[in-house]
């Protein structure tokens, strides 16, 4: 199969994620070294269905890996969920000769991938692209040690409020379905407790455990509350907790959309043209239908099925550790 590729089109979908420009690079200049012919589709999927198609020049990605965002934008599109929005998106395909796709985003994109190639039997490949860490198949997703270090710097910053104004402060981040960013961001913050959606913690629990703290004289606490925990986001959760325990001055931080944007770090940007370069390199080796990612430092292929529907959770040993680290 792999053979009989001459013409290979990149696309970036769903939410942005620091470290895609990186991985459009490696996308192109590996595509160009192997005499490749390389599109980018504008606006994703819906880009896709509109003809939005350009050939991409090595010279064109020559100033990108260090920017945020993505150079070919992204978008949603309630059209590609269609039988129809997905003939279009392949008729505009086929005007430019395309043999095949490389698509950077999450398991939302993924599922997208999965069903076109089934449906028009055009190889595909995933790079995984989305600050939540949560696809089956990789150890890490490209953009989230980025969103992880903002979260970080956020919440040493408002450790310094918290520390001046015998303060409470509730930190939520992202992650409405994992507690990737949540978790590590309680660690690397050294914050007093985490809530995140693959635990329960009552809210019972966290107020025992904030009055420890005030037994041993602790003058402010952190909580990293991922926005998908099941007791409710930060603001939901202060308000539980004032109800029954009103010894700190409560506040609350969404960090929100700040954690998407900015220059990606040095691991992602790594990470990206590793990924990026994997997926041109695994097309050209007959790889099909499956996603590029990262395991034990090692390039590796995931059926795209198993990527999309496998679940992955954060390791116990972390969460464990973040308990007793937090006493």
């Amino acid at each position: 199969m792999g053979a009989n590729i001459k013409r290979i089109a990149v696309f970036t979908s769903g939410g942005d994620a620091p470290g895609m420009n990186a991985a459009i690079r490696a996308v192109v200049r590996t595509a160009t070294y192997h005499n490749l012919h390389i599109y980018g589709i504008r606006k994703g999927y819906e880009g896709m269905i509109n003809g939005e198609i350009v050939r991409l020049e090595t010279r064109m990605v020559g100033n990108i890996m260090h920017r945020g965002g993505t150079m070919l934008k992204t978008a949603r599109s309630e059209r590609f969920r269609t039988p129809e929005g997905r003939q279009a998106a392949y008729e505009s395909l086929m005007a430019h000769d395309i043999d095949a796709l490389v698509g950077i985003g999450g398991d939302g994109s993924f599922t997208g991938l999965e069903i076109f190639s089934k449906e028009f039997n055009i190889p595909v490949m995933g790079v995984p692209g989305t600050i939540d860490n949560d696809l089956y198949g990789t150890d890490h997703t490209i953009g989230y040690d980025t969103a992880v270090n903002t979260a970080v710097e956020a919440a040493d910053k408002i450790r310094d409020t918290a520390d001046s104004h015998d303060r409470l402060f509730f930190v939520e981040v992202m992650g409405r379905h994992s507690g990737f960013i949540a978790l590590n961001t309680a660690i690397g913050s050294g914050a007093s407790s985490v809530l995140i959606p693959e635990t329960h913690l009552e809210i019972d629990a966290l107020i025992k455990m904030l009055k420890k703290g005030v037994k041993r004289n602790k003058l402010f606490s952190l909580v990293i509350v991922a926005e998908g925990n099941a007791n409710g986001g930060a603001t939901e959760i202060a308000k539980l907790v004032n109800e029954k325990f009103d010894h700190y001055d409560i506040k609350v931080t969404i960090i929100g959309h700040l954690q998407r944007g900015g220059s990606p770090s040095s691991f992602d940007r790594v990470l990206a043209s590793r990924l990026g370069f994997g997926a041109i390199e695994g097309l050209l080796a007959g790889e099909a239908n499956v996603m590029c990612g990262l395991v034990n430092n090692k390039v590796c292929y995931t059926p795209l099925i198993d990527a999309i529907n496998k679940k992955k959770d954060p390791d116990q040993d972390l969460i464990r550790m973040a308990e007793i680290l937090a006493l």
